[in-house]
């Protein structure tokens, strides 16, 4: 019997996963996914998002994209149909397109995407596609061919900015697109951190800050960064460290608030 050729697919999607009830009720309820048109593979417990993501870019075959999305995303019915459309509109206007994401910032520093968070809506006045110079972790796709990886000095913060910005350095673009998809966190807006958590990010913010020194001051849908150390002293500013409080996750809901983290070295591959 002859073997029929594989037809290559846009899109594979990789996700790190800590709570595999989140995960089932969440990124797996999502309809394009259930249906299986795409290659999914599901990181647990891994030490960074570089790992699971560059690993992900390793082995992809024919997809054009490689989407990354956190756990407690849910993409409504005929997103992926929407999304690919929107890539098709913003590769038509801004060349050398290699990096896009749902949320973000502008090359002028405003707020850019559409987003629902945790059942509010996220719109912001920017039209949409846009050149972007951050982008929010939540959901992120790289063009394979472009072999772009996650820096694997950041562990759990700043991957995605840092993925815009050595794009941009090697000559290609990022753009936020108009694809809402819904994010579903349970972290309150405010409150106390582990020192965990506290000590992570802090660690992930010196080595982006020197990375990147010489390209502040510069904005993320997080922090507004004018030079080393803002971000730690924004964190002790305004997280205090309680031992028992819970690690917190990504949300979008305010300026210098979005806080990510992610988790998996050992991988399930969906077909």
């Amino acid at each position: 019997m002859q073997k029929m050729p594989m037809v290559p697919r846009p899109l594979a999607f990789v996700v790190c996963a800590s709570d595999p009830e989140v995960l089932q009720q969440r990124l797996l309820a999502s309809e394009c996914l259930k249906s299986r048109r795409y290659r999914l593979a599901i990181h647990f417990d891994s030490p960074s998002a570089a790992r699971a993501f560059n690993e992900e870019m390793d082995h992809s075959s024919g997809e054009g994209w490689l989407v990354w999305v956190h756990q407690d995303v849910f993409l409504p019915e005929g997103w992926d149909r929407r999304f690919l459309a929107a890539l098709a509109q913003a590769e038509m206007v801004i060349p050398k397109l290699a990096v896009v994401g749902v949320y973000g910032i502008d090359l002028l520093g405003r707020r850019a995407g559409h987003v629902l968070d945790r059942g509010r809506i996220l719109r912001e006045p920017q039209a949409l596609p846009c050149e972007a110079a951050s982008l929010d972790e939540v959901l992120v796709a790289v063009r394979t061919d472009s072999r772009l990886i996650l820096d694997p000095a950041l562990r759990y913060h700043f991957y995605a900015t840092d993925l815009v910005l050595a794009a941009r350095q090697g000559g290609w673009t990022a753009a936020v697109v108009d694809c809402c998809c819904e994010h579903w966190s349970d972290t309150p807006t405010s409150g106390p951190v582990t020192r965990e958590f506290a000590d992570r990010l802090i660690a992930d913010a010196r080595i982006f800050e020197t990375k990147w020194r010489h390209h502040l001051p510069l904005a993320t849908p997080c922090f507004h960064i004018s030079e080393p150390g803002d971000v730690e002293r924004f964190v002790q500013a305004h997280f205090p460290v309680a031992p028992d409080a819970r690690l917190p996750d990504v949300h979008l809901s305010g300026p210098n608030k979005g806080i990510s983290c992610t988790g998996g070295p050992q991988a399930l591959h969906q077909e």
